[in-house]
């Protein structure tokens, strides 16, 4: 038995998972967040229903990391820092170069902080994470597991934007798409659920939360998927703003006389629901309200338009849809929402029970009406196994 550890860090925020393998036991779940404010908030949930919380302030990614281990060794989760074999991290953007888990060495480490630019608000910090673990704990294999790994399987006719070659060539402008170490596990484990191999399913997995993407996944790879450069493309999300046109962004960048880091904010935070609704980037805010406020019920009814126009796409280039599966923060727990989209799709013969639809939220469940031609599922989504589990696999022998 080993314990490996999984790491999903931010600018402010570090989260964590303790794993024990290869049972895949979750040991604790922890946060460090508001780095660099007067009071932190750490917890850590462990053991049987325990809660350890504490607010000292937390100046930098190498406070964060103390204390993460600070608390691994006060609260017993380990007895020496030295049972944890290993560390994933998730890493954004792993462009081109990687297409699959990998063992960071000074290399890998460089390769990533050159990918800045593909996420740069989240390559430079996990860069410098996975530094601060691998001087912290020498002795353990660090892994970087790619959100855009899974997708390097799409075909250049479905990643290729129609612009000259040569930007593709020199400067690797492309679609690369998000969220493919969840996509990975749901698409997996919906096959398990229903006892199929997933080389004989065409799924479509609707990884719905904060950031949104539909993925199309056809014998167990990924064929499409609606983030593009960045997760800015694709559907309507809670403050992004999905597809646009780029001329009418050209157009309201000389109307509001905006730069374009300005015009890639408003995009990236003041659009999508809350910029419909102008109320609420959270869908459960905007559900309270919808039948006295039309803004609110527009922007859930746009939200659920675009998610169902990619999983119509997607019938198309797999030619034919077997699978539906629901995950992420929307997707698990709003019954609504599966609904509006559901509802969109009865031509391809997708259909919910709606009871158990009403009584699901969370757990893994088949939301399919008996007559249904399609199966739609709810699995919720969890990364930190896929990471945890590819780090085990590079486990030196």
């Amino acid at each position: 038995m080993v314990k490996i550890l999984a790491v999903n860090a931010g600018s402010s925020t570090l989260k964590w998972k303790l794993f024990e393998m290869p049972a895949e036991k979750e040991l604790a779940e922890g946060l460090v967040d508001r780095l660099g404010q007067p009071k932190a908030n750490i917890k850590v949930k462990y053991g049987d229903h325990q809660v350890y919380k504490d607010d000292h302030p937390v100046a930098n990614f190498g406070e964060a990391v103390t204390s993460v281990m600070d608390n691994l060794k006060n609260l017993g989760l380990v007895k020496e820092l030295h049972e944890i074999a290993g560390v994933g991290h998730r890493v954004v953007a792993g462009g081109e170069e990687f297409t699959q888990s990998t063992v960071v060495t000074p290399e890998v480490l460089l390769q990533i902080e050159n990918l800045r630019d593909y996420a740069p608000l989240h390559n430079p910090v996990e860069a410098q994470y996975i530094d601060v673990f691998t001087k912290a704990m020498p002795w353990a294999t660090e892994v970087a597991v790619f959100d855009t790994a899974f997708h390097q399987t799409m075909s250049p006719e479905n990643y290729l934007y129609s612009i000259p070659y040569k930007y593709y060539k020199e400067y690797g402008a492309r679609k690369y798409g998000a969220h493919g170490t969840s996509v990975r596990y749901v698409s997996k484990r919906a096959a398990e659920f229903l006892g199929r191999d997933p080389k004989h399913l065409k799924t479509v997995v609707l990884h719905l939360g904060s950031g949104s993407s539909i993925t199309a996944v056809q014998d167990g790879k990924s064929v499409d998927t609606s983030m593009g450069f960045t997760p800015l493309a694709g559907i309507t999300m809670s403050t992004r703003s999905g597809d646009i046109d780029f001329s009418l962004v050209a157009y309201l960048m000389k109307k509001l006389d905006v730069d374009t880091d300005e015009m890639l904010h408003i995009l990236n935070h003041d659009s999508g629901v809350l910029g419909i609704s102008e109320l609420s980037q959270d869908q459960r805010d905007l559900k309270e309200v919808e039948f006295e406020n039309p803004q609110a019920k527009l922007a859930l009814d746009i939200y659920a338009n675009r998610a169902a126009k990619y999983v119509a796409g997607y019938a198309s280039v797999m030619d034919g849809i077997d699978v539906l599966a629901f995950t992420g923060g929307v997707g698990e727990n709003s019954d609504e929402m599966r609904g509006m989209i559901i509802d969109r799709l009865g031509f391809l013969g997708a259909k919910l029970d709606h009871d158990v639809n009403v009584a699901s939220h969370g757990v893994e469940k088949d939301l399919s009406a008996a007559d249904a031609k399609i199966k739609t599922l709810l699995i919720p989504t969890n990364e930190e196994l896929m990471i945890v589990r590819d780090v085990f696999e590079r486990l030196p022998q």
